[in-house]
């Protein structure tokens, strides 16, 4: 599209002033080319462009241009971001930008006090900033609301729309932009944003579902400059006293590191739980103590109260001194943390995508470049399993950088057939804004929403009639459908408006001040760790969800079960080509690199490449599919309830996602043909389910009848094509 190569002048006069004032000599280009499909075109618009590119101005300059020159009557622009720090984020960067001409912009989510959403309420204007989670409630709670809100909508802008693809809040959010367009009878136009997507047709799908406009794709590659360095520290087993102590020095020399590469810097830290968030900065506050230095660090993460996550925010933002903060994926979509100098990832992200986000931190200004410090730290015990030997951490690391930075490859998204769990989420909220349906009314509803289409009429029936029989919903005396006592249960708690899972947890505070939450509640006395500092327990007030604490020394404690991420199989293979081939790579530190050669020498020498299934000594044996986390739970199945019978398997132990151990009285030759067989012959993944069995796979998944449960699972669970492939590459590499 190029109509006019500079629409500067066709924007409103105080966006105009807004670019005078920030000094840009001119539009960046993915700016060019979204106000030119805004001002000549009807169409969607999928913004694709690399972090600190101006997404979010592209998206809003003629967006607000348009309310400028023809003031809606209702809300105009509806923003839906995936994190509440990111709407903050948006909200402040739009205030100044707003504020002269003279649009309104609301922010709606659980720390917003009830004043403000009144006043949007009296007065439906302007944007609005939202999470997912709060439209829930207003389409359930208000709908007779809605109407007035976005009769005039104009604009739906979604923010890191990779985020929302391919997961139970993408269902959800694609459920209630047709759910606002039949309640208010509006037709507002889509803005996807994203900085991190390879595949835009599955992108412009998604974006447009639903709907009979198409989709235009801005895209705007970026060609900044990188600069990438990872680190290895080996952490001895420690099974007697000297390896004890060559232990303590290995973690003390790790932390000291990480201390040394940040301490003096606007800095942040990427973890891959809560955990080890808690754990480095417990530990960071303790270096800077040993050496008399100024604690300069924080921890970001969701169980952090807001006011402690709106202080770390400002403080990298704009403290007038070092700041350091270890964050998990709460800083890690698209929040402006300003002139970030490093970002450093402990261990390696379980993705490419989560790498580009994380990268994208650094580098937002100017020429500077983005930079990431990778730092894997792994146990080392020379007497394990072979396969335990192997340093993953450190080569799934290269295999994202490799993917990534040589061919620019993100995970595909993929969109769920049978989202059974958010079907029984939005028929119920469904239900309860509209008080009460026909049968046949409610399905016409549910199943006319893009993310069910592929549910059929009868699976419907069959879901409903379940829900009736449980009591989640029931028959009035005119054959209508309300929800019944135990559906109301689930509907009227807070904790229904989200579709993703959320452990109960208790507030926790030190006098009058919230700390943050814990999902585990501990006993009187019991110490533990959170926002990086040690607390004490005082009393449990249950009734309340509380927890009163006071500042503590002593053992390091955390109250979350740690949780990994699924990896994609072109990573998993990625990591086996690192492992097979001799390329030394620039980014590597000489302890990295000395760890890749110990650990290629002993994949030569062992023979962990040239077959899927090798001996582990005795009636032991080896697998590595090398094939990502869905097809390798689709093999443990299919080992478990196809073969273990067959050829008398003692044990099939998952180390996922790298590896198998099965023991039974069988030799390598005969499993691995066996395994090749039930791939080659298996039709349908419900043939490696057991009868009686129907795992969940979503938060709802539970209220759902067990038939409907097993077939989603075996859909959207299991992979058994991607099992085959995957075998069938690793076996051509074998040979």
């Amino acid at each position: 599209m190029s109509e006019n190569p500079n629409p500067f002048y066709r924007l409103a006069p105080f966006v105009q002033e807004f670019i005078y004032k920030k000094r840009w000599e001119s539009l960046r280009p993915a700016q060019i080319e979204a106000c030119n499909i805004c001002f000549h075109t009807p169409h969607h618009m999928l913004i694709a462009a690399g972090t600190a590119s101006g997404k979010t101005e592209a998206a809003f300059f003629p967006a607000l241009t348009e309310l400028y020159d023809q003031p809606s009557k209702s809300v105009g622009i509806l923003y839906i971001g995936p994190l509440k720090a990111l709407i903050n984020d948006q909200f402040e960067r739009l205030k100044d930008l707003l504020t002269e001409g003279n649009i309104p912009v609301w922010h709606w989510h659980g720390d917003v006090p009830q004043a403000e959403k009144t006043k949007l309420m009296k007065n439906p204007s302007g944007v609005l900033q939202i999470t997912p989670e709060s439209l829930e409630g207003l389409l359930m709670n208000r709908p007779n609301a809605i109407p007035a809100l976005f009769h005039d909508l104009r604009y739906i802008i979604i923010d890191e729309v990779h985020a929302f693809m391919g997961a139970d809040r993408g269902i959800q959010v694609l459920s209630q932009l047709a759910r606002i367009e039949r309640m208010a009878g509006c037709a507002p136009r889509r803005v996807g944003l994203s900085a991190t997507l390879s595949d835009y047709e599955a992108a412009t799908a998604w974006l447009a579902a639903g709907t009979r406009q198409g989709v235009d794709v801005v895209s705007s590659p970026g060609g900044r400059k990188l600069r990438l360095r990872v680190e290895h520290f080996s952490f001895p087993d420690a099974q007697n006293e000297e390896q004890a102590e060559q232990l303590h020095h290995a973690r003390k020399a790790y932390y000291d590191f990480i201390y040394e590469s940040t301490h003096r810097k606007k800095a942040l830290i990427f973890t891959n739980s809560r955990t080890d968030a808690e754990v480095t900065i417990l530990e960071m506050r303790r270096v800077a103590a040993r050496r008399e230095e100024r604690d300069v660090f924080h921890v970001h993460h969701g169980s952090i109260s807001a006011m402690l996550r709106e202080e770390t925010e400002a403080a990298l933002r704009t403290g007038p001194g070092p700041a350091v903060a270890a964050a998990t994926v709460t800083l890690e979509l698209g929040i402006d943390l300003g002139e970030l100098e490093r970002v450093v990832q402990l261990g390696a992200p379980y993705s490419a995508s989560s790498f580009v986000q994380r990268l994208g931190r650094s580098g937002r200004r100017d020429d500077m470049a983005s930079e990431m410090l990778f730092v894997c730290p792994e146990e080392e015990d020379e007497e394990a399993q072979l396969p335990a030997r192997m340093p993953w951490t450190l080569m799934r690391a290269i295999a994202v950088i490799e993917l990534y930075v040589k061919t620019k490859w993100v995970e595909p998204l993929e969109a769920r057939k049978m989202p059974i769990g958010v079907l029984y989420h939005q028929t119920m909220s469904m239900l309860k804004s509209m008080g009460e349906a026909e049968p046949r009314e409610l399905a016409a509803a549910i199943l006319s929403l893009a993310p069910f289409s592929e549910i059929t009429p009868d699976q419907y029936q069959t879901f409903l009639n379940y829900l009736i029989a449980t009591d989640h919903l029931q028959w009035t005396e005119e054959q209508t459908l309300i929800i019944g006592l135990t559906g109301e249960k689930i509907v009227n708690n807070y904790r229904f408006y989200a579709v993703f899972k959320d452990d109960e947890e208790h507030k926790v505070l030190n006098g009058s001040e919230e700390i943050g939450s814990i999902t585990t509640v501990p006993p009187p006395g019991y110490c533990f760790s959170l926002a990086g500092k040690l607390w004490k327990v005082e009393e449990v007030d249950h009734k309340h969800k509380a927890v009163y604490v006071k500042s503590a020394k002593g053992k390091v404690d955390t109250l979350w079960l740690g949780a990994g991420g699924d990896i994609h199989t072109a990573v998993v293979q990625k990591m086996r080509e690192v492992l097979s081939e001799s390329v030394i790579y620039p980014y590597l530190s000489p302890q990295a690199v000395n760890r890749l050669e110990r650990a290629r020498r002993l994949a030569r020498e062992s023979g962990l490449l040239k077959q899927v299934v090798i001996p582990a000594g005795g009636d032991s044996m080896y697998v590595l599919p090398w094939v990502g986390s869905k097809s390798f739970r689709t093999l443990e199945r299919l080992m478990k309830h196809n073969l273990s019978e067959r050829l008398a398997l003692r044990s099939v132990v998952p180390m996922e996602p790298y590896y198998f151990v099965v023991s039974g009285k069988v030799d390598e030759r005969t499993l691995l043909a066996e395994m090749m067989s039930e791939c080659r012959t298996a039709q349908d993944a419900s043939d490696l389910l057991a009868a009686d069995e129907a795992p969940y796979l979503g938060k709802y998944d539970e209220f759902i009848a067990p038939p409907l449960i097993r077939e989603a699972f075996a859909v959207d669970g299991l992979d058994l094509e991607g099992l085959k492939s995957g075998l069938q590459k690793t076996l051509e590499w074998d040979s």
